[in-house]
C-alpha cells in the first residue's frame, strides 16, 4: 500500500510524465524548486521502479471505474431508444419484466452461433423480452443484408428472416438476403421498394448511434438492464445476467 510520501511521490510523478511544461506552469514553484522536484522523482523511481506499476495499476483501475461509471449513465440517458424503439423488433414477451437488446451482424460467426442461445433463453423465460439491433459493422454486404431484414419486419416476418438469415451459411450478402426473403415468402416487389426508400436506414442508424454511446465495437453485444455484455458468451452467462437484471427489480419500467 503507499504511504502518504509515495501517493505525493507518485502524483508528482504522473505530472513529470505528463510533460515538464506542466510543472513549469506552477507560479507556486522557482525554477530552481521545479528542477529539484523532477531529480527527487526521477532518482526515486529509478531506485523503486515498483512505483511505476503500482501507479500504473491504480490509474488502470481508476480508468475502468470512470468508463463504468459512463456506460451506467448512458444506459440511463438512452433506456427508451434501446428498450421501447419502434425502429427495432421485440421478441419474447413484450410485457416481459426483463429487457434483452442484442446488436448483430449478420456476417457475424459468432452471432450465428448464439442464435441458439436466444432461441432458448426464449423458449426457457416466458417472462424475457428480447429486442434485436441491426449494427451491420463487418462488412459492406452486412449493411445490404441489414436493409432486407428492416424490409422483412415491415412485412411482419422478420424473426423468421433473421433465423433464416443466420442460418443461412456463406457471405450475407443482397443476394442472399433477397433469396431468404423469396424462401420465407416475402412479396418481393414490396421488399425491393422498401430497401429502395431513405428511412430503410434509420433503424441502423439509430443502432450506429446508441453503440458509439454506449462504447460498442463488436458483435455481439448485449444489454441486460443495467449489464453491458460484449461477445458469444454462451447460455449460461447470458441467463445468470437475466436473473441478475430480475432481481435488481423492474428494468423496462
Amino acid at each position: 500500500m503507499f504511504t502518504r510520501s509515495l501517493l505525493a511521490i507518485a502524483a508528482l510523478f504522473l505530472a513529470v510524465i505528463a510533460g515538464p511544461a506542466k510543472l513549469h506552469a506552477d507560479p507556486a514553484f522557482s525554477d530552481e524548486q521545479k528542477s529539484a522536484i523532477e531529480q527527487i522523482v526521477r532518482d526515486y523511481l529509478m531506485k523503486n521502479p515498483e512505483v511505476i506499476g503500482d501507479v500504473m495499476s491504480a490509474l488502470e483501475k481508476k480508468r475502468l471505474a470512470d468508463e463504468e461509471s459512463q456506460a451506467q449513465a448512458a444506459l440511463k440517458e438512452n433506456r427508451d431508444s434501446l428498450e421501447r424503439s419502434a425502429l427495432s423488433f421485440v421478441a419474447g414477451n413484450p410485457d416481459g419484466d426483463v429487457t434483452l437488446v442484442e446488436f448483430f451482424d449478420y456476417n457475424c460467426g459468432y452471432c450465428r452461433h448464439a442464435l441458439a442461445d436466444l432461441q432458448d433463453l426464449i423458449k426457457g423465460d416466458p417472462n424475457l423480452r428480447v429486442v434485436l439491433k441491426e449494427f451491420p459493422i463487418l462488412k459492406q454486404e452486412s449493411l445490404e443484408a441489414a436493409k432486407v431484414s428492416v424490409a422483412a419486419m415491415r412485412q411482419g416476418k422478420y424473426m423468421e428472416f433473421h433465423v433464416a438469415m443466420l442460418q443461412s451459411p456463406g457471405l450475407a450478402d443482397m443476394e442472399r438476403a433477397l433469396s431468404v426473403a423469396k424462401k420465407i415468402g416475402l412479396d418481393m416487389d414490396r421488399v425491393k421498394a422498401d430497401i429502395a426508400s431513405p428511412d430503410i436506414l434509420d433503424p441502423i442508424r439509430e443502432s450506429y448511434r446508441l453503440a458509439e454511446t454506449l462504447g460498442l465495437n463488436g458483435t455481439p453485444a448485449y444489454v441486460i438492464g443495467d449489464y453491458v455484455v460484449a461477445g458469444a458468451v454462451g447460455f449460461d452467462t447470458l441467463k445468470e445476467n437475466v436473473e441478475a437484471a430480475r432481481k435488481g427489480g423492474c428494468m423496462t419500467c
